[in-house]
């Protein structure tokens, strides 16, 4: 068998298209762009959440 070579797109910074994100917020969806400056940190601090990382999370009981 023989491998296809691909031919590979390389797009230029100008023919690229900005990509609107949205996220999940008090029980609807909204653009991440229109949130507030505030909101908008909080949305760069999440992290994702896998269940195997959490299988190795040791939680502290007081």
């Amino acid at each position: 068998m023989t491998q296809a070579k691909c031919d590979e797109v390389v797009l230029k910074d100008e023919e690229r298209q900005p990509c609107e994100v949205w996220t999940r917020v008090m029980g609807y969806h909204r653009p991440v762009q229109s949130f507030n400056t505030g909101k908008k940190g909080e949305f760069n601090e999440r992290v994702c959440f896998t269940e195997e990382s959490a299988k190795h999370h040791k939680f502290e009981r007081k």
